[in-house]
């Protein structure tokens, strides 16, 4: 048990009243030659060398936190005050005392032997509850909290992309603009947007050259009347293009030849010619509104 254990002489350090005058310094340094002597690797035959190390390591942890030695320093005069005054006493004393103990019980008094048992016994308790709050601390210490973070985060992730992969993506629509002009926010896009119905959500998606959004209309007729008619300010046009192309959306799809150079072109406008066709349009647009300046 950690209260009959001297942690003074397990360090190899004097105990008593010349140990409880020791310097943390001193305590440090007998701790780490101590460290060396016992640690597992220095002795490979011993099966309690592991043992002995964390027993070094638990007296070191005691003496140096405060508290917890100045209660092991009481714990040690109580035990030295209770050997003393029985190396004092002999039988004729011993059948005295009990006489006299016997009286004191009857006179409902604590005689001094109870009572420093008692004390003992206390500042023992409390030793014990200390050395387990010491444990506790360092333990603590060494146990990773990222693993409950990193779980809230991905439950957090995992919840965002859910609710959006559950609505309809022809009620979304992809916004873009360039940056370096007028900046727009979610509060002025949703204002700009809820001309045509109301808006679910507004998801920003901005990068250092382009700023992008994604609007979540909450119907589709009012995705398709907000698309082609939101131009935003012209001095920084919006170009406004549906997340999933209807049928009869003013945008090509397969469905719908686009005409270039007089040729007609039968190609989806997804992936890479999706984003070559939102720079042509939005290039259009700035150009118009420059020439409106």
């Amino acid at each position: 048990m950690d209260v009959d254990i001297d942690h003074y002489i397990f360090l190899g350090l004097p105990s008593g009243e010349e140990g409880s005058k020791l310097s943390e310094k001193e305590i440090t340094k007998a701790y780490r030659l101590k460290a060396l002597e016992l640690h597992p690797d220095k002795r490979p035959d011993d099966p309690n060398a592991l043992s002995n190390f964390q027993k070094l390591q638990t007296s070191y942890q005691i003496l140096k936190d405060e508290k917890a030695r100045k209660l092991f320093d009481d714990l040690l005069r109580v035990k030295q005050q209770k050997l003393h005054r029985q190396s004092q006493q002999d039988s004729k004393r011993r059948r005295m005392m009990s006489d006299l103990e016997e009286r004191e019980r009857n006179a409902f008094y604590q005689d001094p032997t109870s009572k420093a048992k008692n004390e003992e016994e206390n500042i023992a308790r409390k030793l014990v509850e200390e050395i387990n709050r010491i444990r506790s601390m360092y333990k603590m210490n060494f146990t990773t909290t990222t693993e409950g973070e990193t779980s809230r985060k991905k439950e957090k992730e995992v919840g965002e992309k859910s609710s959006v992969v559950d609505m309809d993506k022809e009620k979304m629509l992809k916004v873009s603009w360039e940056k370096g002009g007028l900046d727009y926010s979610a509060e002025r896009l949703r204002g700009l947007f809820e001309t045509f119905g109301e808006v679910k959500d507004v998801v920003i998606r901005s990068s250092k050259k382009k700023g992008s959004a994604l609007i979540v209309m909450a119907s589709k007729e009012a995705a398709i009347a907000a698309t082609g008619t939101v131009c935003g300010d012209l001095s920084n046009p919006l170009l406004v293009i549906p997340l999933q192309p209807a049928v009869s959306n003013v945008f090509p799809t397969a469905r719908e030849p686009v005409k270039s150079n007089g040729q007609h072109v039968n190609e989806d406008l997804v992936g890479a010619r999706y984003q070559a066709f939102e720079d042509s349009v939005l290039q259009k647009l700035q150009k118009a509104a420059e020439i409106q300046k």
